[in-house]
Formats: C-alpha cells, sequence, structure tokens
C-alpha cells in the first residue's frame, strides 16, 4: 500500500474549494495545474461566492520566489534523506510516538491531522509490531457540516483500517471567533489496545531519548 502525491496541496486546494475559491484561483495560489485542482476537488461541494474574484490576479514576484524556493528545498530534502533503513524508520517511528503518541498504559493510540504522519504511523506500527489486525481501530473527529462518508473512504484507504473497526466518530461544532479553515478529511485516532505492544513501545522510546544514544 502506498501513498504518494502532493499531499499538503491537495488538501489545501479542498480546504480552499470548500470556501468557495475558484479553480484558476487555488491552481495559481498553490503553483499546480487547474487540471491537478479539479481532479483534487471534484467531490467538495462548491457554492459560488459573488464577492470572490472571478479571475485570480498575477502572482506577484515575491510569491513566485517563495513557490520556487519550497519546491527547491523540498527535492533538496528528498535527496538529502533517500530511502530510510529500518533503523532509520524505527527510530522516525519512536520520534512521532513521543510527539503525538498517547503514554497511557495498555493502549498505542496515535492522533494526527497529516495524513503523512498518519500512514507513516500505521506503516511503522505493522513493520515493528506483532499486530492483530483485527484490534485495530480509528476514530475520527470531524466538524458537522462536513462529509463524514467522504471522511472516512479516505481514512480507511489510506490506512488499511476497514470500515467495520471504526469507532462511532465525534462531530465538532466548529467555533466561528476562532478559526474559519476546517481539514475536511477530520483528525483521526488510530488505537491498538495492547499492554504489551504499548510497553514494548515506550521501552523503546525511552532509549532512544536517553542521554547515552546521544551523538558524543
Amino acid at each position: 500500500m502506498g501513498y504518494g502525491g502532493k499531499v499538503v496541496e491537495q488538501r489545501r486546494a479542498r480546504e480552499l474549494r470548500a470556501e468557495a475559491w475558484t479553480l484558476m484561483d487555488i491552481a495559481t495560489e498553490l503553483g499546480v495545474s487547474k487540471a491537478s485542482v479539479s481532479l483534487w476537488v471534484r467531490d467538495v461541494k462548491f457554492v459560488p461566492n459573488p464577492r470572490r474574484r472571478t479571475r485570480a490576479p498575477r502572482p506577484s514576484s515575491l510569491h513566485v520566489k517563495k513557490l520556487t524556493e519550497i519546491d527547491a528545498f523540498r527535492r533538496e530534502g528528498i535527496a538529502q534523506i533517500g530511502r530510510l533503513s529500518d533503523r532509520e524508520f524505527l527510530v522516525l517511528g519512536l520520534a512521532l510516538y513521543a510527539g503525538e503518541g498517547s503514554k497511557t498504559d495498555g493502549k498505542v493510540a496515535f492522533a494526527n491531522s497529516d495524513p503523512r504522519l498518519v500512514f507513516a504511523f500505521v506503516t511503522w506500527l505493522r513493520r515493528f509490531f506483532e499486530i492483530d489486525e483485527s484490534r485495530l481501530r480509528l476514530r475520527l473527529y470531524l466538524h458537522e457540516g462536513l462529509d463524514l462518508d467522504a471522511a472516512n473512504g479516505f481514512w480507511t484507504t489510506l490506512t488499511g483500517i476497514p470500515l467495520g473497526q471504526f469507532w462511532e466518530p465525534y462531530r465538532a461544532v466548529a467555533d466561528a471567533t476562532i478559526r474559519k479553515s476546517k481539514h475536511l478529511e477530520g483528525c483521526p485516532c488510530v488505537v491498538y489496545a495492547c499492554s504489551t505492544t504499548h510497553r514494548r513501545v515506550m521501552g523503546l522510546m525511552s532509549a532512544l531519548v536517553c542521554s547515552e544514544a546521544f551523538p558524543g
């Protein structure tokens, strides 16, 4: 199971489309083709906003420079990191879990709205630990008014966890005074209830952050 493509651009495109941006506006903002945008947002409900301009302004030289620099550093990063070894991937997963994983004994749980990190976690969990797939669970946090079926379809495809193993979602009511944009796919929490697995993860994590592991 693989996961590629311009994930960040796709998610941002879907958010902008939900805010009534035109396809051309989105393409210009993200520096991608209109055809790509059309594919990414085809299932996002679009309600035209007459207050938005129908044609995007020509991007400024500073904006073009910014996009060029971001793309250059992305390609530089890919070349520098290359393909991770098993040991490097193990350490990556432990670092992710140290930041975003549950420390409560009895379950391995990881929550994040970034699909790349969720995919990295479930791939890592399956690679380094003996997992009973039937015990994997996912609970989705999704704002009211967003498409639950589409979000569930996105996460089951990404994680490989069947919909029948999804817990009832939590539908949050967005506070308009705090934020306007929402994650269209929500924020999933992947849970594997197993004390032994959790203790193994915590043991490895403790070894990772002890001073003896640091470079001299």
